[in-house]
């Protein structure tokens, strides 16, 4: 039996994509995928990620990558429209990850807080009918799942670093950073309007546009 595992990246960022990604594997091999201690990428110091994601693909069978860029994110969030919001558009990005891939099976950390929902969401953007398998923490309780949460996390973190020359320091891109904050205060100071690979619907976001615009306003 061929089984995928698939989780994403960057869902809380402010910056940059998010990015989910997919690894297959035939069940024979689980233990050599076990062996190679793999873990949520969040436990995980960088270093120990790009050594274990090297690894990863190369004992998988196949990977596959997609990323949601701002620009989309921000269209789904801002949207009236209740089932265009941004779990529905995950579950579709996973369901392009799992038609790339063709496993029998494949079990995806949900992002949805109903587990079921989210497989139903999944399963009817689907070019055909694979097992599904949707639970939290999975990328915690699933080996295969460790494994592409590893990916997503070493793919993100190279597409910030790709952003960094060009645009300079922004941190990891999460509102937690206080470097990634001060880079969204630094560029709202000289250019009055967020770049591209910002998401300008997220709250902090929105948040230092109003405090620059109420500053403006009582000087």
């Amino acid at each position: 039996m061929l089984i995928a595992g698939v989780d994403d990246a960057g869902r809380g960022a402010v910056i940059g994509p998010l990015t989910i990604a997919g690894v297959l594997l035939d069940e024979k091999d689980m233990p050599k995928l076990v062996a190679l201690r793999v873990k949520d990428s969040k436990l995980l110091s960088p270093k120990r990620r790009e050594e274990l994601s090297g690894a990863i693909r190369g004992l998988v069978l196949k990977y596959h990558v997609e990323k949601l860029w701002p620009k989309e994110i921000d269209k789904v969030v801002n949207s009236h429209i209740k089932l265009q919001k941004l779990n529905r558009l995950e579950a579709q990005t996973m369901a392009k990850v799992i038609d790339a891939l063709k496993p029998d099976k494949a079990i995806v950390d949900a992002s949805d807080v109903n587990e079921a929902r989210y497989r139903e969401h999944i399963l009817e953007s689907l070019s055909y009918k694979p097992e599904i398998i949707s639970e939290h923490k999975a990328d915690r309780n699933y080996p295969i799942v460790s494994a592409a949460s590893i990916i997503a996390k070493v793919e993100r973190d190279k597409a910030i670093a790709e952003l960094t020359p060009k645009f300079g320091e922004m941190g990891c891109g999460y509102p937690t950073d206080p470097q990634t904050i001060a880079f969204l205060e630094n560029w709202l100071r000289q250019y009055d309007e967020y770049p591209d690979f910002v998401r300008k619907s997220w709250k902090p976001a929105k948040k230092l546009r109003q405090e620059k615009a109420t500053k403006q306003t009582t000087l």
